[in-house]
């Protein structure tokens, strides 16, 4: 159950081959407690589509990649505004690789890191907040391959595992899908929702 509350307006920042789980259920589950979730990508427009990809450790040195699900967009990226949203949600895949290249999403990110609103990313996406200048000094985790960037732009990068998800003030991050559960409980804290059995 779900307390009343003040929905709040969260913005979620994609791109194709993003992580199937990672967006799909980050954006249920917000819309299940009654948030308002714009799902938006550089380039596109409410109604068109991203690709999803399902990552997988099938015993290979990296994960494997499969085709997912599309994902459709609610939103155009061009229209919102940062400033009217109350949380940040970036999830993982391939998509930060490139996201993190676009000054208009470096530069969303920075708008909440900035205000100090909460923010949500997950596997990859530390690729965005690193690339966003937003992380130095603080305490992070992500996909373990990316832990090294981490550490060069000043961040601390903590290993957990695969199921688990942390908390610096207003960051949630985890290291990948395994964690998405603790991912967006975590969060909906940060955002100050009251969920209860």
């Amino acid at each position: 159950m779900v307390e009343k509350m003040a929905a709040k307006r969260i913005l979620m920042v994609v791109g194709d081959f993003v992580e199937d789980y990672e967006v799909f259920f980050a954006f249920k589950a917000l819309e299940m407690v009654g948030h308002t979730v714009h799902a938006v990508s550089p380039g596109k427009r409410s109604g068109d589509k991203v690709k999803t990809v399902v990552h997988d450790s099938e015993g290979d040195q990296s994960f494997t990649e499969k085709p997912g699900h599309n994902f459709q967009l609610n939103a155009s990226f061009a229209e919102v505004d940062p400033k009217d949203y109350d949380g940040l949600v970036l999830p993982g895949g391939r998509c930060p690789e490139y996201l993190r290249l676009n000054a208009d999403v470096r530069k969303v990110a920075r708008h909440f890191a900035e205000a100090g609103k909460p923010i949500a990313a997950i596997c990859h996406a530390a690729q965005i907040l690193a690339s966003a200048g937003v992380i130095a000094g603080r305490r992070l985790t992500c996909y373990p391959t990316i832990g090294p960037d981490i550490g060069l732009v000043g961040a601390e990068y903590v290993e957990m595992p695969w199921d688990r998800a942390m908390v610096d003030g207003n960051l949630v991050t985890a290291p990948g899908w395994g964690g998405v559960g603790e991912w967006i409980g975590e969060f909906l804290t940060v955002l100050g929702t009251k969920v209860s059995p």
